[in-house]
Formats: C-alpha cells, sequence, structure tokens
C-alpha cells in the first residue's frame, strides 16, 4: 500500500473513530437528561423550603472611614 494512501486511510479512521465517540457521548447525555433533570428539580426544592440567612447590611466605604 503507498504511504499516501496509508496516510488517507488512518486519518479517515481516526476522523471516524473521534465522531462516533462524539456521538455516543452526544447520546449518553441525551439519555441522562431526564434523570438530571429530576435530580435537579429535587435539589431546588429541598433548597426552596429553607430560609434565606439573614445577611448585615454592608457599610459603605465612606462610613468605614468615618468610624476611623
Amino acid at each position: 500500500m503507498p504511504v499516501i494512501l496509508e496516510a488517507i486511510v488512518v486519518s479517515m479512521s481516526m476522523l471516524v473513530i473521534f465522531g462516533v465517540a462524539f456521538l455516543a457521548l452526544f447520546l449518553l447525555a441525551i439519555t441522562m437528561l431526564p434523570i438530571e433533570r429530576t435530580l435537579s428539580e429535587i435539589v431546588w426544592s429541598a433548597n426552596a423550603s429553607k430560609k434565606p440567612s439573614q445577611t448585615p447590611a454592608k457599610e459603605s466605604f465612606r462610613e468605614y472611614n468615618r468610624k476611623r
């Protein structure tokens, strides 16, 4: 087999393997989407029931300088 033909075959096979791997990951992500959405809803509903903590008001730079 000539060297140039071998290089073309190897390059094309590498591109095909890359495409198949990308397609497999894409299909896996589509398959996992309902599970991720359900878990996300569970987490958001668990966090929504908690009341946010009261943070003290921050001082402005001028108020900080007046105290010094």
